[in-house]
């Protein structure tokens, strides 16, 4: 049995190549050495606020070194990272470090102004560590994190050791309500990275993976945020097989910049989320011929959401010899399945190969057979999360034993064809997923119906051609009253986080809720796509 630890394998990673890049953004460059020092130091701090073994540890952070920095420190000290989407608002925010039970929050000093009205609702949280981004003083309530990075070089240990054990943990918006944390022992989080390329023999342990460091290894850049598991993972990838991680300075997305970063620092691995990125990075080559020097990709890898395969031709022909992989994976369930895109070889979107522990089954526990039309639920055995934090019904429902093994079954839809390739049908709940961010449309439509002109709304997912979908409201206004598109979208952006407020708002004169009180999501979301064309 293996035993990995992410903060084991960093520090043997420090070890073999002290000298080489660790981390990049902008002008500010840290060595292996340097961010092992460092994560050492902000260990170190958070020891010192008394934690336990696996408190958690919130991230609130834009992308930057001391993302990936500040999840060693967690990993050397026995602590669970939890990552904080930035987009939340005020609820949002409080439900998800409640719900992890956080302990200590690391915050860019950008969201201090948020925090501070938050605190007193927080009770829990012992510890504020400040990272200084040039938006105002550290509070007299926070900590910088510089001065924690600087306090403690020496290798940092917590009383209770480390093991395979211990979490990481990632919060996703999910398709039921409420974001939920899934726990993923690292050992098994790090051996499915493995899998994938990160350690070419995993089972030869730390003096193994020590001997294999010879050089330097990929250059990746999670072009979507760390926040999120495609950004997070790419980078421990990257990270575990002695690689570096680039960061953007911009803090929303600016094509000529990624582009310009790849060229400067010749990165090998580009993790992004579908068109909403692909699409920018087609449109800027074709409109700059020559502009940019992508030959260093190796790979662009995409997960989240599907990217279109017109597209993926366009950027090949820019660069044949990089591949195109879309990840068909989720939280709660990597390797699925993937389509592989080259330029000796092409996937029609959407088509999916299953991956080597995946299967597609009935309610019942069948497979379904290839060419029979028949509709399953895609689920994946071996090295799969512990669980839902706090939350064994979810958990139970989701993480199910099928013939004397242990699957995950997040509830994506597929066929399986006649060759034995997959046609994804969606999650079997009415999730929106817009730009990589799942939208959850019980929530969009109890905000809107918090306006004093609406009496009813639906909010479904329209097709769209960069994010792959964007939220339409179908809204019934109260007797008397009209429906006011702008009014209701800034009275959304109040109460919920921006992108989760809808693009649309189209009048209906019912949406004809049946006696249960439920919709007819098919038929509102057809009628959505018709009228907004």
């Amino acid at each position: 049995m293996s035993d990995w630890n992410f903060a084991d394998v960093w520090e043997t990673v420090a070890e073999a190549l002290p000298e080489a890049q660790a981390q990049v953004q902008g002008k500010r460059r840290l060595s292996w050495s340097e961010m092992d020092r460092r994560a050492n130091g902000v260990a170190a701090a958070l020891l010192g606020l008394k934690l336990e073994h696996q408190d958690k540890v919130a991230q609130y952070l834009y992308n930057g070194p001391e993302y990936m920095e500040s999840m060693f420190a967690a990993y050397k000290a026995g602590l669970v990272p939890v990552n904080t989407n930035y987009r939340y608002g005020d609820e949002e925010l409080l439900y998800l470090w409640d719900n992890a039970d956080a302990v200590a929050v690391i915050f860019h000093g950008a969201f201090a102004e948020r925090i501070e009205p938050l605190r007193s609702r927080l009770p829990k949280v012992k510890g504020w560590l400040w990272v200084d981004d040039g938006n105002g003083p550290c509070p007299a309530w926070a900590s910088p994190y510089e001065e924690a990075a600087a306090s403690h070089p020496e290798r940092t240990v917590a009383p209770w050791g480390r093991s395979g054990d211990d979490l990481y943990m990632l919060y996703t918006g999910g398709t039921t309500g409420m974001p939920k944390g899934v726990m993923w022992r690292q050992d098994d989080i790090y051996m499915t990275l493995a899998a994938q390329g990160a350690n070419r023999d995993p089972d030869s342990g730390l003096e193994g993976l020590r001997q294999s460091l010879t050089q330097p290894g990929m250059v990746g850049m999670p072009a979507c945020p760390l926040m999120h598991g495609t950004g997070a993972m790419s980078s421990m990838s990257a990270m575990s097989g002695g690689g570096s991680v680039v960061t953007l300075e911009g803090r929303s997305f600016d094509v000529e910049e990624l582009l310009d970063t790849i060229q400067a620092e010749r990165v090998n691995s580009l993790a992004i989320v579908g068109d909403t990125f692909a699409k920018p990075m087609l449109g800027a080559l074709e409109a700059n011929p020559g502009r940019w020097d992508i030959s260093s990709l190796v790979l662009i890898v995409s997960s989240g959401v599907m990217w279109s395969e017109a597209t993926k031709q366009g950027l090949l022909k820019h660069h044949p010899g990089m591949l195109l992989a879309d990840a068909f994976s989720s939280s709660e369930a990597l390797g699925m399945g993937s389509s592989i895109s080259s330029a000796g070889g092409t996937s029609a979107t959407a088509k999916f190969r299953l991956g080597e522990n995946a299967r597609v089954i009935t309610e019942d526990g069948r497979d379904v057979e290839p060419g029979s039309a028949e509709t399953g639920m895609v689920a994946v055995k071996g090295r799969v999360p512990v669980g839902y934090y706090k939350d064994e019904e979810k958990s139970a429902r989701t993480f199910r034993v099928i013939d004397g093994e242990r699957y995950s079954i997040p509830g994506d839809f597929a066929m399986v064809e006649a060759d034995g390739t997959l046609k994804l049908l969606g999650r079997g709940s009415v999730c929106i997923n817009t730009g990589g961010e799942k939208v959850y449309p019980e929530e969009v439509e109890e905000a809107i119906k918090e306006h004093p002109s609406v009496a009813d709304a639906v909010a479904v997912g329209v097709p769209d051609d960069r994010f792959g979908e964007t939220i339409c409201a179908m809204v019934q206004a109260k007797p008397g009253q009209e429906v006011d598109e702008a009014a209701i979208i800034a009275h959304v952006k109040t109460r919920l986080a921006s992108y989760k407020a809808p693009k649309r708002v189209l009048p209906i004169d019912t949406v004809g809720r049946g006696p249960n009180g439920k919709v007819d999501y098919k038929r509102l979301r057809d009628e959505a796509i018709s009228r907004v064309g």
